[in-house]
Order: C-alpha cells, then sequence, then structure tokens
C-alpha cells in the first residue's frame, strides 16, 4: 500500500516565509533554511517552496534560497512560483530542486507542460490548481489568486494529466489558512477525474482534518503550514496520530 506523503510548504516571499489568509494578509513564519531544516529533521516526505513574489527579484532570492537549503535537507524539495520557461525550470533544478510546480504559466501555456515533462520527465513536473468555488464548480484563478481565468479546476486537472503532469498541487483558496479543514469535496472530484498523486492544500486546522483529507477526501499527501510553522505541531506528531487512525506513513 502507497502511504500519504506530509509535506511542509514554505510560501516565500522576499527571503522569508510568510503565511496568509485565503492569499491575504500575509504574515512572517520565519527563515526558509532553518525551517527546512526544522522539517527535514522532523521527519518530512517532501518540501514544497512557493515564490509567492514571482517577480524578477524574488526569483533571484528563490534560487539562492533552493541552493542553501539543498545542501542541508534529504527530502525531495518542489520549487513553484513565476516560472515561465523551460529555462527557468533548468535554473532551479540546476540549484537543487527535484520538482517544478507550476500555475499560471500553464493556463497562459498548456504546452509549457508538456514540453516540461518531454526534458525532464513527468515526475519532476507539478501542477499547481489554485481553485475557487463559484456556484457548484471550481474554477482556476491566477495572479495568487486574484484573478478567476474562468476555466473549471476539474476539467483542467485532468487535462493537466493528459499534457504531462506527474501531480496535482490542489489549492483550495477559500480554505486557505482559516484552518477550518481540507476542501474534501474539491478534493475527492478531482481525484475521481484522475489517475495521478493528488496534494490537498488548504485549511488544516487539527489533526482529525488532516486525516480527513487522507481518508475521506482520498487525499495522496497532505500540504502543511500554519500548523508547523507556529508549532502548534510537528510533523512527527501528525504522522503519530494519522498512524494511530489508520493512515499508512512513511
Amino acid at each position: 500500500m502507497l502511504t500519504t506523503r506530509v509535506i511542509p510548504c514554505l510560501d516565500v516571499e522576499d527571503g522569508r516565509v510568510v503565511k496568509g489568509t485565503r492569499f491575504k494578509q500575509i504574515r512572517d513564519a520565519g527563515d526558509p533554511v532553518e525551517l527546512a531544516r526544522a522539517y527535514n529533521n522532523q521527519g518530512a516526505d517532501e518540501i514544497i517552496f512557493l515564490d509567492i513574489g514571482a517577480t524578477y527579484r524574488s526569483q533571484k532570492t528563490m534560487v539562492d534560497v533552493v541552493e542553501k537549503v539543498s545542501r542541508c535537507v534529504f527530502v525531495p524539495l518542489t520549487v513553484g512560483g513565476g516560472i515561465r520557461t523551460i529555462a527557468d525550470m533548468r535554473q532551479l533544478l540546476a540549484a537543487g530542486a527535484d520538482k517544478v510546480s507550476i500555475c499560471s504559466a500553464a493556463l497562459n501555456d498548456p504546452t509549457l507542460l508538456s514540453r516540461g515533462a518531454d526534458v525532464f520527465g513527468s515526475q519532476c513536473i507539478a501542477l499547481s490548481v489554485d481553485a475557487k468555488k463559484t456556484g457548484d464548480s471550481w474554477n482556476c484563478y491566477v495572479k495568487g489568486g486574484r484573478e478567476d481565468t474562468g476555466i473549471d479546476a476539474l476539467e483542467w486537472a485532468s487535462e493537466g494529466e493528459r499534457l504531462g503532469a506527474g501531480e496535482i498541487l490542489l489549492n483550495s483558496i477559500d480554505k486557505d489558512g482559516t484552518q477550518s479543514g481540507y476542501d474534501l469535496e474539491l478534493t475527492q472530484r478531482v481525484i475521481a477525474r484522475i489517475n495521478i498523486p493528488v496534494i490537498a492544500s488548504g485549511g488544516a486546522g487539527n489533526l482529525d482534518q488532516i486525516v480527513d483529507a487522507v481518508l475521506i477526501g482520498k487525499a495522496d499527501a497532505v500540504l502543511l503550514a500554519s500548523l508547523l510553522h507556529y508549532g502548534t505541531y510537528t510533523v512527527s506528531d501528525i504522522k503519530q496520530y494519522m498512524t494511530k487512525k489508520g493512515v499508512h506513513v512513511r
């Protein structure tokens, strides 16, 4: 049986880890290298860095962060935010990233997924879907959750798989930072449409909600930020509880 991955997420802006609510109200959460080292030691399965600034200046900072982290962390690193070209992917992979996460640029140019998969392999390409509920469906948003593309998130996840993405990072804007639990319906419905792993992201507020994301939402992995950054739990605490509830972890 495949084990569920527990993945800390570090949103990085101007070289610092930050955290917000529904992609707004951003506040400082610490140094990315120190946090990554701590999560590595706690037993994280992977670490995801997202450059929420996504400007040229912040991209250069992110390359420096990835280089520093890759020297002291021994779990896979995924990096996203502002990746627009194959050259951007190559630069981050050369800096020490194992995977790249693509969001807005893939919506603007879907061939970026297939071209990236052709060059680096599908296992290296994660499609990040920032989804917000609109009526009875979910739409894809871009520009840090500020702009509605009108594109159905479920259909886009399915198309992303067809184009060569190796996994989906599914971000619920409605749930982000609220600590009210993951969007289980969204997670279930995306997973029913595709055959690649789905990482549930947005809304973890307690241990039972993390378990629900796996046992009810059927997520292959859970992304965590606030619960870890502010010391509520360690990765070890979370894995021990998940095991107690019947979730297989590493």
